[in-house]
């Protein structure tokens, strides 16, 4: 695990600043001496350049270089190569080569190669490529875009054990591997290996133009219509539509209404072979776009999915589906149901701890002030017919007529609204409980007809689940005491029974819009709360470390 790590530790502003003394550069070594002085140049500037580049991590750069003597670290043309070539690929990964100083390092190689370049060139060509390698590593592990500073209620994030950085540079630079090392860095994850094929894919098939689908009255299978011959070059184009299919016939038959089914089913949109408006707008989206989506999305893969557990639970908002993962297979699904955009679901990680059969329903403050107090302002009966109690503070049930509800302007009011377990319970039957400051758990619901629809953004931001029951019994693992017909049981019983897991399972609410799925097909959602755009403005931005620590401190 150590030599996955070394690069990423580099850039910790949180690593103790090391008691040695700073040697000054070896007599006789005008390279070092012209090391030292650039480096030495940085303590007076406003901000450290080289060649007019901004020179993010000058502390962790410095501190290196005086641990070695400032010695030149590149002087054998192999690692550098290899450095260089791990910067160039960078591209594949959705990240920006830009970023790690590579235009700047091929023009300094190549005047360092054709004649006698000067110990102060070989000096900056030294320390860039040694800044571009602590640069790619942070991004390589930990992403690029910090989401805490556009979304305040983010808690991912790893954070690593400290170490001797300069040690495992030295280390690397002497095995003389460091493309190797640069390359374990990446998510080995599945998810995230699919998406890096796929944004090569959709780079090449970005080079040949495709007329766009215009609107029109909605294409059904029988049609016959002109735009039916750019619907196919659209289908043949997204690989939904075998190339050998290509044709000028304005008939929709029945291959290509199979395959428009195939495209809305990876769009998230109902799958019926109705070309309408929204197929219609997914067909269009210009492939410019996916590149971005799935750029966003590969970042998402570099924050997320790094040391994941063997077993968790994963609920992907965008794509409203709950999902649990063991050993990186999903074992089982379900559709699901999210916070609306005015009240979104939180992404955020915690561990579900116990459940809950036949739960009450307490109203939580947001739902109070904004769907309750309204309602009961105008009409107190309205709280009974939610099949609500009202108790006071010694749990005695009162009238909600009794009430004077306009006094209230928030949901902090000194009541506490109960719904009591059974079918029409909001809960339903079962919920499932991790520690988090938003209220917010996966539940049943008996709204179970709104899994029918393809956008399933309904809640007030907790996570409905289709057969929660199932995902009770699987996270359980307890067949002796809690098998399926154990629950159902409980559940027809009306037992309110509260059961602590025999070990916590990890539960992730994340955030993809792009995604391959196990039977390798590529999957695209539209960006329900606003996240890619802003994911997208970030990755364009200069290199910045996050303001969350990366790294444990030392012991």
């Amino acid at each position: 695990m150590a030599s996955r790590l070394w690069f990423a530790c580099a850039v910790a502003a949180c690593i103790a600043s090391l008691a040695l003394a700073q040697p000054a550069p070896a007599e006789g070594d005008p390279l070092a001496q012209a090391i030292a002085a650039e480096l030495d140049a940085w303590t007076t500037a406003a901000e450290p350049t080289i060649h007019g580049v901004r020179i993010a991590l000058a502390e962790r750069v410095q501190e290196f270089y005086a641990r070695r003597g400032f010695r030149a670290a590149w002087s054998n043309a192999r690692n550098a190569e290899q450095l260089r070539r791990a910067l160039a690929e960078s591209d594949e990964q959705g990240l920006d080569p830009k970023d790690y100083h590579l235009p700047l390092l091929e023009d300094l190689a190549g005047q360092i190669g054709r004649a006698a370049a000067s110990d102060a060139l070989r000096a900056q060509y030294d320390v860039l490529l040694t800044e571009a390698l602590l640069r790619l590593g942070y991004h390589l592990s930990f992403g690029k875009v910090d989401p805490q500073t556009f979304d305040p209620q983010w808690n991912y994030g790893r954070t690593l054990a400290s170490m001797d950085v300069s040690h495992k540079v030295e280390e690397a630079l002497a095995a003389e591997d460091i493309y190797q090392r640069v390359e374990a860095l990446r998510p080995t994850h599945s998810l995230y290996t699919g998406l890096v094929r796929e944004l090569a894919r959709y780079r090449a098939a970005a080079q040949t133009p495709i007329a766009t689908l215009v609107a029109g009255p909605t294409l059904r299978p029988g049609d016959s219509d002109a735009r039916v011959p750019v619907l196919r070059a659209r289908l043949i184009a997204s690989g939904d539509l075998d190339r050998a299919a290509a044709s000028d016939a304005l008939d929709y038959d029945a291959a290509l209404a199979k395959a428009a089914q195939s495209f809305q089913a990876r769009m998230g949109l109902a799958s019926d072979g109705v070309v309408g408006a929204d197929t219609i707008a997914e067909l269009n989206v210009p492939l410019a776009d996916r590149i971005i989506q799935l750029r966003v999305n590969l970042d998402r893969g570099r924050v997320l999915l790094q040391d994941l557990p063997d077993e968790f639970v994963v609920v992907n908002i965008a794509a409203f589906t709950v999902y649990l993962v063991r050993g990186q297979q999903v074992v089982w699904h379900a559709r699901a149901q999210v916070g609306k955009p005015y009240r979104r679901t939180p992404i955020f990680r915690s561990e579900i701890s116990y459940v809950v059969l036949n739960p009450t329903w307490t109203v939580p403050p947001g739902i109070i002030e904004h769907d309750i107090l309204p309602a009961a302002q105008r009409d107190p009966a309205t709280i009974t017919r939610k099949g609500l109690r009202v108790l006071d503070a010694q749990g005695q049930e009162l009238d909600p007529a009794s009430i004077d509800w306009s006094q209230y302007r928030s949901g902090h009011i000194p009541y506490t609204l109960r719904q009591d377990p059974g079918p029409s319970n909001a809960l339903g039957r079962a919920k499932l409980m991790f520690p988090n400051p938003y209220q917010v758990y996966l539940h049943d619901t008996p709204s179970q007809a709104l899994f029918e629809r393809a956008d399933r953004a309904f809640s007030s931001g907790c996570v409905r689940v289709e057969r929660a029951l199932e995902l009770t019994e699987l996270v359980l693992d307890d067949p002796e005491h809690w098998n399926a017909a154990s629950i159902a049981g409980t559940v027809e019983r009306g037992e309110l029974r509260t059961i602590t897991l025999k070990k916590n399972i990890p539960v992730l609410l994340a955030y993809w819009t792009a995604w391959v799925d196990p039977q390798g097909r590529m999957n695209f959602r539209r960006d329900l709360y606003g996240q890619d755009a802003k994911w997208a403005q970030a990755l364009e931005a200069r290199f910045a470390v996050r303001a969350r620590p990366l790294f444990q401190p030392r012991q």
